[in-house]
């Protein structure tokens, strides 16, 4: 059966085919996504099941009008037919509890009635024995009992048994998940809020890929804010809720388009809010990059992709598909070696390069180094001075093997240029690779930049030795961390410089304001909430 979703703005309503059997609905605080899933409940009236373990384990009363087929009806109707269900249920993970039992009973007692007459009768499984299994499954330490019409639990490690009282929120949870799963009718749409609640993301996932597969004739509707979720579901469709028109009873929602280019995660953080977006390089728990970035940038969702080309590549794609999540998407990479004429290539692909040479250098900026001195209440010019003589000794020692690295890179580039094209026959190809040494001079180049370097030098320029200047030891090498005040060296100073950004004030806008100035844009830094980036 196809799913009709509630209206758009423009009065449109989209249809999901009956083959999917998962789906997801997933915006930002604010945007409507409990509407369009009431809204949702209300146009699959008579197959609608709703699971909330918030609700089950704290909320107090049954609704007044429950659904039909709910664990509430199931509830009640159990109490009318059999007397052996008792009616003070607090909360309905209580009385999903009720109605297992109810049946567990009932079967029981049909099975003495028949085998009384029928000696080949057989005891029938119940959904109760269903969830047991499951949940130990999902749980192989505890045990579950049933004593004198009641459930109680044991782990392997202690043989005394116990009531659900004493059971985890998480653990509750689980049962309640499983339980009403196979309450739920055939061929229901199982509408899931929050189905991460309570419950570690490897527990969750291994948990509803097994309820999915237990009950491949229902739909299963969540709505979250756990990405992670959403993101380890497999042939999910994605709804992405942005917006609600309270008036006109409407929203602005989209489908995720499948087969994008994108990887799950890219889309599923950018969609959890509604700032533009800024893919970085590095991962998002070791590089300075996911640390640092997110504070300077306050005004985007920042996402940390690993690679340069991956950077690259992504941001390309995410404005090519603008039309759909009408975001401003850049990108951050290192500048490394590259020139001028592939810097300004990268910026008109809102790739935003800085004028140093990798991240490391941003913290040693001249603002940045002074913050942070008068920060640890130290002389600020005075440990500057120090710092830039540093550097400007390490990169003095260094100029050649720096020359010589630069000189590579500018050779690779020219060649996997030149090399890209067509050649009729071997001999052109072998006649064309002969000339192009003479035709780069790399020795001539190599020259001119050791020139170009040592003048960075004797000229005391800070500045340009640190746009070429790619050293990770520069940090340690400065000393800046100890005449600073900082124990410790690079990791130290870098995570000083993160807690003064992340305390705020102003020195925090002092290194903000260093750091959005060396990739050529403009009003970042004073504007970071609603700005967006502009190349200078």
């Amino acid at each position: 059966m196809d799913i009709t979703l509630p209206p758009k703005l423009d009065g449109t309503r989209d249809i999901i085919g009956g083959s999917t059997r998962q789906i997801t609905v997933i915006g930002a605080n604010g945007a409507g996504k409990s509407r369009f899933t009431e809204a949702l409940v209300k146009e699959m009236e008579g197959r609608a099941f709703r699971v909330s373990a918030l609700h089950a384990l704290y909320g107090k009363d049954a609704p007044g009008s429950p659904l039909p087929g709910s664990i509430d009806s199931l509830y009640t109707e159990a109490v009318e037919r059999a007397t052996i269900v008792r009616n003070d249920a607090s909360n309905q993970f209580d009385r999903l509890m009720g109605v297992l039992l109810c049946e567990e009973l009932v079967n029981l007692l049909s099975y003495k009635i028949m085998s009384a007459t029928d000696s080949t009768a057989a005891l029938q499984p119940t959904r109760l024995d269903t969830l047991i299994e499951l949940w130990q499954e999902i749980f192989p330490d505890n045990r579950i009992l049933l004593e004198g019409g009641r459930m109680l639990f044991s782990r392997s490690s202690d043989s005394r048994a116990y009531s659900s009282l004493r059971l985890s929120d998480g653990e509750r949870a689980v049962l309640y998940y499983i339980g009403a799963a196979l309450l739920a009718m055939e061929n229901a749409v199982i509408f899931v809020d929050t189905p991460g609640l309570f419950l570690h993301p490897s527990v969750s996932k291994a948990l509803w890929d097994r309820l999915e597969g237990l009950r491949p004739d229902c739909t299963f509707i969540y709505t979250t804010h756990d990405l992670e979720f959403a993101g380890s579901r497999t042939d999910n469709l994605v709804i992405w809720v942005r917006d609600y028109d309270a008036s006109a009873v409407r929203w602005d929602y989209d489908l995720l388009p499948p087969n994008t280019g994108l990887p799950d995660e890219v889309y599923l953080a950018i969609i959890g809010g509604r700032k533009p977006v800024l893919f970085i390089e590095g991962d998002d728990t070791h590089s300075i990059d996911s640390k640092l970035y997110p504070l300077v940038f306050k005004g985007y969702t920042v996402k940390a992709l690993g690679s340069c080309n991956k950077v690259i590549e992504t941001t390309r794609t995410f404005n090519d598909m603008k039309s759909f999540h009408h975001l401003d998407s850049h990108g951050i990479v290192d500048r490394d070696r590259r020139d001028e004429k592939e810097v300004a290539y990268l910026r008109r692909k809102n790739i935003l390069v800085p004028e140093v040479a990798e991240i490391e250098n941003l913290l040693m900026l001249e603002d940045v180094v002074k913050a942070v001195a008068n920060h640890r209440k130290r002389n600020e010019k005075v440990v500057f001075d120090k710092v830039k003589k540093s550097i400007i000794a390490m990169f003095k020692a260094d100029v050649r093997q720096q020359a010589l690295l630069h000189t590579r890179h500018k050779v690779k580039q020219t060649v996997e240029y030149r090399i890209d094209g067509r050649f009729r026959n071997i001999n052109l190809l072998e006649e064309h690779i002969t000339g192009l040494v003479q035709e780069i001079n790399p020795r001539g180049m190599y020259e001119n930049l050791c020139r170009e370097f040592h003048s960075y030098v004797e000229n005391n320029d800070y500045r340009a030795i640190l746009k070429v200047y790619n050293q990770k030891t520069m940090i340690q090498g400065s000393n800046v961390a100890s005449l600073c005040g900082i124990k410790g060296s690079r990791d130290e100073y870098v995570k000083t410089v993160i807690s003064i950004l992340k305390s705020g004030g102003a020195n925090a806008d002092r290194i903000r304001r260093a750091i959005t100035r060396v990739f050529g844009i403009d009003g970042i830094a004073d504007a970071a909430d609603n700005a967006t980036p502009k190349q200078q």
